[in-house]
């Protein structure tokens, strides 16, 4: 018996961690094959070329596809996704995949979802049914309503997904693939690599070895005006705090220009000899970085999810987080510096942070092959409810 081509689509550096362990199962699996297609700001270097870590894991890219087009706009994301579609058509007419998976809810992984559904070809949403504050949650439901097949990340929204309509024998609770990373790095949490030293990056040699932060803030594409401006608020606040920080660049959303700009200005202007700045890490040392951290500071859903099961301390500011289920690490904030440094303070003396296993329990990607070997994917959409 052949195998089933399985055809993964990461589209930016977030998604590799949302996904990784189930590639590997998905690779290891007897029963099937992996097809991979690196798309989008993935296989940028201003965006820290997760192109380049996905390769030094030892995964084969069947396809690359060139789809950004500049202007961190509303405008410029209409038209990047508009050109992944007519790209990844041709990709996937190419490949002739067994099933497609699109993963999450980023601006332009609907490119996948439509270029694989309207071809006909099986498609499986990874992390439906989860609610936010911007457009990805828009971008996510669409994407669930375009998939056969659903692999969310909790009960919360599991049920959210049946309530959308979708099949209920086509909806697995797997959990999330990143936890699957966490829990390893909880098992073995020893910060063994020196940041700076390993990746580079820019600013001061902070003395990080007795505590540091870890701040991840991207702009709210619904809010992209005010990017600049937010992201200024959270620059004073860790300033003015002078505990050592790492920092990373913003994800290319509309609104990133804003950020960038302001971290630059930032930088240039007040010379913080408190704060490091990061384009990328590789998944697994990102989260030991994070383990060993004081607080995660920021809008990233990584405070969301990892953090929860890691029990690491963190400030969510603003909306793009907003209505996602989350654990007791997590206190929210508007972008105000004085709210900021506040909550900061009171993550720093929490003493109720435990791990909670909200987004699986870390066999994720094992239960994705396994459920993908024994898909019928000749259902399609004709099977009935």
């Amino acid at each position: 018996m052949s195998q089933k081509k399985i055809c993964v689509v990461i589209t930016a550096r977030p998604s590799y961690s949302r996904i990784k362990t189930a590639l590997t199962a998905i690779k290891n699996h007897p029963k099937l094959e992996l097809q991979l297609v690196i798309a989008g700001s993935a296989l940028l270097g201003r965006y820290g070329n997760a192109v380049n870590f996905i390769e030094n894991d030892g995964f084969i890219i069947s396809e690359k596809v060139f789809m950004v087009l500049e202007g961190e706009n509303p405008s410029s994301m209409a038209k990047t996704t508009g050109l992944g579609v007519m790209e990844l058509a041709n990709v996937f007419y190419n490949l002739k995949p067994d099933a497609v998976i699109t993963i999450a809810d980023r601006f332009e992984t609907i490119a996948t979802s439509i270029a694989a559904s309207y071809q006909n070809i099986p498609l499986i949403h990874i992390q439906g049914g989860e609610v936010t504050g911007n457009i990805d949650e828009k971008v996510r439901h669409a994407n669930t309503k375009l998939a056969d097949l659903h692999f969310v990340a909790s009960e919360e929204a599991k049920k959210r997904v049946l309530k959308m309509g979708e099949n209920p024998k086509m909806v697995f609770n797997t959990g999330c693939p990143s936890i699957d990373l966490a829990k390893k790095i909880k098992l073995n949490p020893k910060l063994d690599f020196k940041p700076i030293e390993k990746y580079g990056g820019v600013g001061e040699q902070i003395n990080w070895e007795k505590g540091y932060l870890v701040v991840m803030q991207h702009p709210v594409t619904t809010e992209y005006n005010s990017a600049r401006k937010d992201v200024l608020q959270t620059l004073e606040a860790i300033h003015e705090l002078d505990i050592p920080t790492f920092w990373f660049w913003p994800n290319v959303d509309a609104g990133s220009d804003g950020t960038s700009n302001g971290i630059r200005y930032f930088r240039e202007t007040k010379k913080p000899q408190n704060i490091h700045f990061f384009k990328n890490m590789e998944p697994k040392d990102f989260l030991k970085l994070l383990i060993n951290s004081k607080c995660l500071i920021g809008n990233s859903s990584v405070g969301v999810r990892e953090c929860s099961y890691l029990g690491v301390p963190t400030v969510n500011i603003g909306s793009r987080q907003n209505k996602r289920q989350r654990g007791s690490n997590i206190i929210d904030v508007e972008y105000d510096k004085t709210e900021i440094i506040n909550a900061i303070q009171n993550r720093l003396n929490a003493k109720d942070i435990v791990s909670e296993s909200i987004y699986g329990d870390g066999n994720s990607g094992n239960k994705i092959a396994d459920i993908l070997a024994t898909t019928d994917f000749t259902f399609h959409k004709t099977i009935e409810y």
